[in-house]
């Protein structure tokens, strides 16, 4: 990379930080005058600590809100530079900034929703195949925490079999599936060892369709 495109490329990555960085739960809550959810359930901003405190339909609204902050970096990259590294760079960017934001303290999400949403924009195909492992292992078990951690790995053999049937699937598109699976599980440190240990907190699945999840 020349001096210019590294210039383009920094601020295009700080600009995905940045937004990755908007804490979108805690703006809904405050918006809609609930509690702020770093103080309540697991103290994350996400869309399952978000369900809990807000309901369905505000839950929906943070998920979607994670979601784009993922998705409009990597596209702002693809549109200005058309190159799959600095997309991915991005994509980066944006999931630390979801799980570290300098927003909220460096404390926030787990980056689960932002890496669908970058995902969504690399390889959607491969959202597609993961996306049963992180419903099915939820439904048997009631952990969201375990169906995040299986539904992002499983993002790794989902792209090596894209790579597979598409051949000319950039690198790093591939590559990026790995880095960013392990963001989400360094994220969820503190779940692992609860799951390890027998404490992790089980999912309520009556919020999503009960009174507590009417929003």
């Amino acid at each position: 990379m020349d001096q210019s495109t590294l210039l383009q490329t920094g601020v295009l990555v700080i600009l995905a930080y940045l937004t990755g960085s908007i804490p979108v739960g805690s703006i809904v809550a405050r918006r809609v005058g609930g509690p702020d959810l770093r103080s309540v359930g697991s103290g994350r901003t996400g869309g399952t600590n978000a369900l809990r405190a807000l309901g369905r339909k505000w839950a929906a609204v943070v998920v979607l809100g994670d979601l784009a902050k993922g998705a409009g970096p990597v596209l702002l990259a693809r549109i200005v530079t058309g190159e799959p590294l600095v997309e991915v760079l991005c994509g980066g960017a944006a999931v630390t900034g979801a799980i570290w934001s300098i927003f909220a303290g460096f404390r926030s999400g787990r980056g689960v929703g932002t890496g669908v949403g970058t995902m969504l924009m690399i390889q959607p195909i491969a959202v597609l195949l993961a996306t049963p492992v992180f419903v099915i292992v939820i439904l048997l078990t009631r952990y969201v925490s375990l169906g995040s951690l299986l539904g992002s790995a499983a993002m790794v053999p989902a792209m090596l079999l894209v790579l597979l049937v598409v051949p000319e699937t950039p690198l790093p598109y591939v590559l990026y599936s790995a880095v960013g699976a392990a963001l989400i599980w360094l994220a969820h440190a503190d779940n692992i060892d609860r799951l390890l240990h027998g404490t992790e907190r089980k999912f309520d699945l009556t919020m999503l369709v009960g009174k507590n999840g009417s929003g």
